[in-house]
């Protein structure tokens, strides 16, 4: 592996570089001068992690470990490999915030759900364990066994809901064995709707799962009963899943900040739709996100509008200063034509390294990034990495994802629809799903060269998404090759504006009342509606709460936007009391009522002058209808009284 030292140094001009040959080995008293100086410290190599983690025990200061040979110099380029070095070095430099931790606490009371002796025999491997009951379901010929160390009952899951340590099933047709089964199993009388709590599900009925995005359910294991090799692994992760265990909070969420309902109606639901494991649940005027159940794909926070939800492994504004550092450093350091190649630790890692270690390695110009999840990638990502200065982004997944990925799928089209309206020729923005690293070799080896910006943006903010996808966008617009004013979205987006029927709206401003953002406004002086695109989220609360249906959404950006003041829609008279002249509402909507109740309401004749109270102001209505000394109810006959019980009784007895 050669090491361009000259390229690194250019790329990363605030730090210290030093170079060795074998760290590890004949120069480790080097590493341990180094590790006892002050400073953070940067180690390009992951093989020996744990040996330099022991040689700098008792070490006060940050230790990072960067992969410079699997992911640079293991490769037919490699001798072009110095600015992705620089790069990748100038990623791990900067600091990621921590993040909180939820608990799960388990017992080990599990049940295996199965449907035949595969189940009993999972049984006695987890016997001496665990706490077992094993569940049969269907019918089925089953001969007991000789002692019972372990409940075996009947049952059919209808419903199942928790995590480790916490789960809950509703079951149906259950019943317990006989005592006396001789041949096989016979079962009492079974019941229905019984709840069963415990641990650990251990499914192996080879049915539909018991939920969705089965594989990322902690405490819920499903093996096929039929592979003998795959019981037994699923036994061997039951056995440990027993004590206190730590998992991240994958997602923040501030409640105030949602925008999925209001008044009973609903507006935002991205989130929800997302959620591959219906951890998310609507609360009232907000969402709730169950952090137990929460696996971490963070589609809910990459689509999120307002920032209510916000990914914490690590922050939006973290993952923005890593890709920031690591394309001005590559291209600081001479670099050109860079591909951010986006993948995650357990799939994107391990295709990367077979690929170094058996094939030609990645291109000299393509820069691995590791993050938690790809999923959790959002646009202001995107559009930041190509504001920096990167030719092409891709996103590496599995040829068959573990959940659904339309959150990606959308945010990638939100993407390629901003990239060519500004003038980006070819694909930017595209996904690479594969297992077979050297298919992941071709096909980053194909991607067309295409210009960059030149030179790139430099911009370095932190905040919520929302304000680092408006800075992001604004920075890409100004280094844009062809740069226009305004871009149409595919449906969703959480940008744009509103379309208002303006002949139908009677300025009832209930679309204000309910806009989460401010977007929509109205005017203390006069009946007016203004709006505010830059404020606009997309959530659909006006769409849904106007009672004439004359506003719909329109997903757009609008680079003009935000430095635009808010835009009147609509603007009306108002109508004055004639009595005092003050203004109480909108002239043609009081002008409307009035034409429609004259001669048509027995309150309000033809010429009759009780008309004027519609239109006068409260106080003035109140005054007019006392001095007219009007009752509402002359003329109207008495209401019966109402008939109770003695009266009823009264007339039976009468009647005896």
């Amino acid at each position: 592996m050669r090491l361009d030292t000259a390229a690194i140094k250019r790329g990363c001009r605030n730090s210290q570089i030093a170079e060795f040959h074998q760290l590890c080995r004949a120069e480790l008293d080097r590493f341990r001068n180094v590790a006892n100086s002050a400073g953070s410290l940067i180690v390009g190599c992951t093989q020996e992690a744990p040996l330099f983690a022991d040689e700098a025990e008792g070490r006060s200061e940050s230790m990072d470990f960067v992969n410079l040979r699997e992911q640079a110099g293991w490769s037919t380029e490699g001798a072009r490999a110095g600015p992705k070095m620089a790069a990748l070095l100038a990623a791990a430099s900067e600091p990621v915030p921590a993040y909180p931790f939820v608990t799960l606490s388990s017992e080990g009371v599990v049940l295996i759900y199965g449907r035949d002796e595969v189940a009993i025999e999972a049984g006695q491997l987890l016997a001496d364990h665990l706490d077992v009951t094993v569940m049969i379901t269907g019918p089925a010929q089953i001969a007991p066994p000789a002692r019972t160390s372990f409940p075996i009952v009947q049952g059919t899951i209808r419903n199942a809901k928790g995590y480790l340590g916490a789960f809950e099933l509703t079951v149906d047709d259950y019943a317990v064995p006989r005592p006396s089964s001789r041949d096989a199993f016979i079962f009492e009388a079974p019941r229905s709707g019984l709840t069963s709590r415990c641990d650990i599900v251990l499914d192996l009925s080879g049915g539909t799962p018991l939920f969705p995005a089965h594989g990322l359910r902690d405490g819920y294991l499903r093996a096929d009963p039929r592979t003998p090799s795959a019981m037994l692994q699923a036994v061997l992760k039951a056995r440990d899943l027993v004590g206190t265990f730590d998992k991240p909070k994958y997602v923040n969420f501030t409640a105030h900040l949602c925008a999925h309902s209001r008044s009973n109606l609903t507006g935002c639901h991205r989130c929800l739709d997302l959620c591959p494991t219906s951890a998310i649940t609507p609360a009232g005027d907000h969402v709730n996100i169950n952090a137990e159940v929460c696996a971490g794909c963070g589609q809910c926070a990459a689509a999120c509008p307002t920032g209510a939800a916000t990914y914490a492994l690590p922050p939006a504004d973290a993952l923005l200063h890593k890709l920031r550092a690591m394309l001005l450093s590559y291209h600081a350091a001479g670099g050109a034509n860079a591909v951010v190649l986006l993948h995650d630790g357990q799939h994107g890692t391990a295709l990367i390294d077979a690929l170094a270690r058996h094939g030609d390695g990645l291109p000299a110009n393509v820069l691995p990034f590791a993050v938690n999840e790809v999923t959790q990638v959002g646009l202001e990502s995107v559009v930041a990495s190509l504001a920096y200065g990167a030719m092409a982004v891709r996103f590496l997944l599995r040829a068959k994802p573990l959940h659904d990925v339309s959150g990606l799928v959308q945010t990638i089209a939100m993407s390629e629809a901003i990239a060519s309206g500004l003038g980006f020729s070819g694909c930017r923005v595209a996904t690479i799903e594969t297992d077979d690293p050297d298919v992941l070799g071709r096909t980053l080896r194909a991607i067309e060269p295409a210009p960059a910006v030149q030179p790139p943006a430099t911009f370095k903010t932190v905040g919520k998404r929302r304000d680092l996808l408006r800075f992001a966008l604004h920075e890409l617009h100004r280094v844009a090759p062809s740069p226009v004013d305004v871009i149409a979205l595919p449906a969703g987006a959480p940008l744009g504006a509103v379309s208002v029927d303006v002949d139908g709206c009677t300025l009832c401003l209930s679309c204000v009342s309910v806009c989460p953002t401010g977007a929509l406004r109205d005017d203390p002086e006069r009946p007016m509606l203004k709006f505010v695109e830059d404020a606009c989220v997309q959530c659909g609360l006006c769409e849904s709460t106007c009672p004439e249906k004359v506003i719909t959404l329109k997903p757009q950006i609008d680079f003009r936007a935000a430095r635009a003041s808010a835009k009147v829609i609509k603007e009306e008279a108002p109508a004055l009391c004639i009595r005092c002249n003050k203004p109480f509402g909108v002239k043609s909507t009081i002008e409307k009522i009035a034409a429609k109740l004259e001669g048509r309401h027995w309150m309000f004749p033809a010429g009759d002058k009780r008309l004027d109270t519609v239109r006068m102001c409260a106080d003035c209505r109140v005054i007019a209808m006392t001095e007219q000394q009007f009752d509402p109810f002359a003329g109207v006959p008495e209401r019966a009284s109402p008939r109770t019980t003695d009266d009823y009784l009264r007339q039976r007895e009468i009647k005896d």
